[in-house]
């Protein structure tokens, strides 16, 4: 027959179980504000019922329940969410970091304005139209040279500036790698300590909300890949597991986390080159939208040294035929024309070594030879070269200087060309940074919709398990009034 006291354990299990819930749902709402918390819930499950199959077993009309137990304390998280969230995350740290490099070189550019190197020319320009009308007067040359000299401590500026901030670019790139060694050692680790606890039968929630924060900043670097392993024992079916992390170099997993623990990053300052073992790592073995690292990389070995190439070619191109021009000239003594400015044997660094060389304003060649003193046609003609075409690296107007390093256009529309390309770039990364933000967000919002603490919700369950807390309570009453029924009220027939 049944047990008189069977009532008693189920209510006492309800009452435990229920007074577990009402714990968890405490945690909930004390780690409500709790970065990266996942919230948490009591699986209740049916005890085995009385009495289990067998030959002696007792003859009642059918299997009594034996109430409830709290099964596993389990986060409600959901894997592709968090997937989604961090392919979203790895392209906004790209568009971020990209953006961020671009608008550092428009900062240096800055163009257009009164103050950047278009700026420059324009009054340098204007100040060789001005002495074309006036060839002798002294002042007007001073303002060639002094307009001059701006032009050439302007190309020096910007290459100083941008060779700083490529520089710059270097050591961010190092302090990165650095800290996606630091979060892979530290997944690693959380891995251990999981493998630790899982076996015995319980679910390390808060291990696997401190791991899930790490893999969110690390998408942020590197395209990441992920694999559950279980640790075994006697491990719960929902349990999480460790996870292998593998970075995605040219499409291909490539270990990055496993059960040995972490492999790094090898950073060679000196050649700017990044291994992980045997697979290096650029902005084409990462590719486009793929991570801080991938944008840091582009900017470092792409866009700065373009932008440096260009201005180099600008600078050493125009102080070539500058130079050409103005030795087809005489100066106010009658002699030819000398070298105007000085950039070297060749366009490589041209832009942070160009200078002026003449001192003497009366050196300026101003005027064409073979006419009246102080003509200006050659100040003229100064004047204008910024207008003359360039075809396959040669100018019509200068047959003896070929194989310019400027291969089409003019002097004005390559520079141009340059600024609007950079601006391009730069609108390109904002806009991207905006569009993957705002998916981001809306990502995040449907995260946060099942993981995040509802105060209202956390609010009501407590509720729900102080009530079936209580009637488990009220039950034991009950239970306590029949047993003094049958104790102190039954055999009594005949006192």
């Amino acid at each position: 027959m049944r047990s008189t006291f069977m009532g008693f354990e189920t209510a006492k299990r309800g009452m435990y179980s229920q007074q577990s819930a009402i714990y968890v749902t405490g945690h909930n709402i004390a780690n409500k504000n709790t970065p990266g918390y996942s919230r948490q819930r009591v699986n209740f499950e049916q005890t085995t019922p009385y009495p289990a199959a067998s030959m002696n077993r007792p003859q009642i009309p059918g299997q009594l329940g034996t109430g409830v137990q709290d099964g596993s304390i389990q986060r409600i998280r959901d894997t592709f969410i968090d997937s989604q969230y961090r392919g979203e995350r790895n392209q906004l740290g790209f568009y971020e970091s990209m953006s961020n490099s671009i608008k550092q070189m428009e900062d240096i550019m800055n163009e257009p304005s009164e103050n950047g190197l278009s700026a420059a020319m324009t009054q340098f320009w204007q100040s060789l139209q001005d002495l074309s009308t006036n060839a002798e007067n002294e002042g007007a040359r001073r303002v060639v040279l002094q307009r001059a000299r701006s032009v050439a401590e302007t190309f020096q500026y910007l290459h100083s500036s941008l060779t700083t901030v490529q520089n710059d670019l270097k050591k961010e790139m190092d302090l990165t790698v650095t800290r996606i060694n630091a979060l892979a050692q530290d997944i690693a680790s959380i891995n251990q300590q999981i493998s630790e606890v899982e076996p015995h039968g319980y679910l390390p929630n808060d291990l696997y909300d401190a791991r899930d924060q790490l893999l969110d900043e690390l998408a942020s670097y590197l395209p990441i890949s992920t694999e559950t392993v279980t640790n075994g024992g006697n491990t719960l079916a929902i349990a999480e597991g460790g996870k292998k992390v593998y970075a995605m170099i040219n499409g291909e997993k490539t270990l990055l986390v496993d059960e040995q623990g972490a492999r790094s990053l090898e950073w060679k300052e000196e050649t700017g080159e990044l291994f992980l073992g045997e697979k290096e790592l650029s902005y084409d073995t990462l590719g486009e939208g793929n991570g801080e690292l991938s944008a840091l990389f582009k900017a470092y070995k792409e866009d700065y040294p373009e932008m440096l190439e260009n201005l180099d070619k600008y600078a050493f191109t125009f102080a070539k035929v500058f130079n050409e021009v103005h030795k087809g000239g005489v100066d106010l003594n009658g002699d030819t024309g000398e070298d105007f400015f000085a950039a070297g044997d060749s366009y490589e660094g041209a832009a942070g070594r160009i200078s002026v060389l003449l001192k003497d304003p009366d050196k300026v060649a101003a005027a064409l030879s073979g006419k009246e003193t102080g003509n200006g046609e050659n100040a003229l003609k100064l004047a204008d070269m910024k207008n003359w075409v360039i075809r396959e690296g040669a100018m019509e107007e200068l047959p003896g200087l070929t194989d310019l390093d400027i291969k089409s256009g003019t002097l004005q529309s390559f520079y141009e060309g340059v600024i609007g390309e950079m601006a391009v770039k730069g609108q390109q990364a904002n806009r991207m940074e905006y569009n993957t933000t705002v998916l981001l967000q809306s990502i995040d919002k449907n995260r946060r919709s099942v993981s995040e603490v509802s105060l209202d919700e956390e609010f009501s369950n407590l509720i729900q398990f102080q009530h079936a807390y209580s009637a488990s309570a009220r039950m034991i009453s009950a239970i306590d009034e029949m047993l003094d029924k049958i104790i102190n009220g039954m055999g009594m027939v005949g006192r």
